[in-house]
């Protein structure tokens, strides 16, 4: 979802948002640094395979997704890391490793670690290498509706 449809979304619903550019950046902690953002207020989008289905997790880019846990949380019988070409084609017009932590736009489950409740604010990638998208966690909550979980380690 490029940043234009984004910025789309969140205005319809009312949401105050700020947009930030920075240098290109692959890594979660490379986008943290190149933003001057703390890495544990900046969200990364996991893709994960639960048994047949594509679902998001969204964890601070700090910490690393522990299967196991959602496993158990979502009582689903195989979880894995979902490969590049299980999801390309999914997100269209994003970059791959920089799609926005909004699976209800690409009819996804979406799930995030307890611990990013602790912020006002959540940053994101906004479908590219140089954008990030902050906003209130709270609004982000509002229209995501994720199933929250202790997910990390």
């Amino acid at each position: 979802m490029p940043l234009n449809k984004l910025r789309q979304f969140l205005d319809s619903n009312g949401v105050k948002y700020v947009c930030i550019s920075h240098s290109q950046a692959f890594t979660a902690q490379e986008v943290a640094a190149s933003a001057h953002i703390p890495g544990d207020e900046l969200a990364k989008t996991v893709i994960v395979r639960m048994d047949d289905e594509l679902a998001m997790v969204v964890l601070p880019a700090t910490r690393k997704v522990d299967l196991q846990s959602l496993r158990e949380a979502t009582g689903s019988d195989k979880v894995a890391l979902a490969s590049e070409s299980e999801f390309a084609e999914v997100f269209g017009g994003c970059e791959v490793g920089a799609m926005p932590p909004f699976g209800n736009l690409y009819d996804m489950d979406v799930y995030v670690d307890e611990s990013l409740r602790d912020d006002e604010t959540i940053a994101f990638n906004a479908g590219s290498h140089t954008e990030l998208v902050q906003m209130a966690y709270d609004d982000f909550e509002r229209l995501v509706q994720p199933k929250i979980a202790s997910l990390t380690f």
